[in-house]
């Protein structure tokens, strides 16, 4: 293992010091030292957006907090999800009078914290709502969408919710919005290459130099189908029939297209995909609304990428449109 580290135990914790050290003007510690809300927290006549997860995903999850997006996160450690004590710590630092909302992916330790969380806030009085994020075409068939995990494209559930909770809509509507967006969006990934979790000290699986695995998880939970590695062409054009035949967007359709890098992937092979999907879409009659090219939801240092579709209207192309500012992600 090569990382640039101290003492494995202490990989969390360093590296969430060093983040507010960075950026003392937009985040600050709840109660809890992995419990991170906005600095100007609470944000008063505002419904107050909430997530978590584990640590090794970054821009995801503590990234996105800051004005237009989350207000708060509770951060587990590599991997693995936050405690309900750290949940409830941001929940209550960030609740501003209109109620909380958690967005999350679909995981099974982050659900069973969460609701613990959510049911000690309310004996605080205080309403929370989740909405669970399941894009991930390729942990389930459509028919068993409920067991999909969430993957890169809670980025725009949050970039949606935030957008419309800062325009001072009520809970239920921001609610409405985030699941609006999220039955709008489809994710699948592709792995090239393991990666080490410090306190591991050894690769989260094995493949071969030669070897790709279509549909792989950011923890390096198993695809669709590993097989020999092929052209970014084939690689993206697989990717994208497999989201197209799910998403089914028609003729004439907006999307909004994320090509995210999980961790050891230049930025020069994701733009060589983003190629492909534009071709694939173009010869369909398919518009991009907007288009995100780079690294928004990794896997430590894995090598290989996801594509998400994200199909909008006017309203849903108004939130990604939104002015948003995280230490990781600025939107004017």
């Amino acid at each position: 293992m090569k990382k640039i580290i101290n003492n494995p135990a202490d990989f969390v914790p360093e590296m969430l010091d060093g983040l507010l050290r960075a950026h003392p003007d937009q985040l600050d510690y709840a109660d809890e030292l992995h419990a991170i809300v906005r600095a100007d927290s609470p944000v008063e006549g505002k419904v107050a957006l909430a997530t978590g997860g584990g640590s090794g995903h970054l821009p995801v999850f503590l990234g996105y907090v800051g004005k237009g997006m989350l207000d708060g996160c509770a951060v587990g450690d590599v991997f693995a999800s936050p405690s309900a004590d750290q949940m409830l710590s941001v929940t209550q630092r960030i609740h501003g009078g209109k109620g909380v909302v958690y967005i999350y992916g679909n995981y099974g330790g982050d659900v069973m914290n969460f609701d613990m969380a959510a049911e000690m806030a309310e004996m605080d009085d205080i309403e929370v709502r989740t909405v669970l994020v399941k894009d991930d075409v390729a942990s389930a068939p459509p028919e068993e969408a409920d067991r999909r995990r969430g993957v890169a494209g809670m980025v725009f559930a949050f970039k949606a919710a935030g957008a419309k909770a800062d325009m001072g809509a009520d809970i239920d509507e921001v609610v409405r919005v985030t699941e609006k967006i999220l039955a709008n969006t489809r994710t699948m990934g592709v792995a090239l290459s393991p990666c080490t979790v410090p306190l591991a000290g050894k690769p989260t699986f094995t493949i071969g130099e030669d070897e790709m695995e279509i549909g792989m998880g950011i923890h390096g939970e198993p695809g669709m189908k590993r097989e020999k590695l092929q052209s970014a062409d084939e690689i993206t054009t697989r990717m994208m029939e497999a989201i197209l035949a799910d998403l089914q967007p028609q003729a004439g359709d907006r999307l909004a297209v994320m090509v995210n890098g999980l961790g050891a992937t230049p930025p020069e092979e994701l733009y060589i995909m983003f190629r492909k999907v534009h071709q694939i879409l173009s010869d369909r009659e398919i518009s991009v609304h907007r288009a995100y090219v780079g690294e928004y939801a990794t896997s430590m240092e894995m090598a290989g990428a996801s594509i998400t579709l994200c199909r909008v209207d006017d309203e849903l192309a108004e939130l990604l449109d939104y002015p948003a500012h995280t230490p990781f992600f600025t939107q004017l």
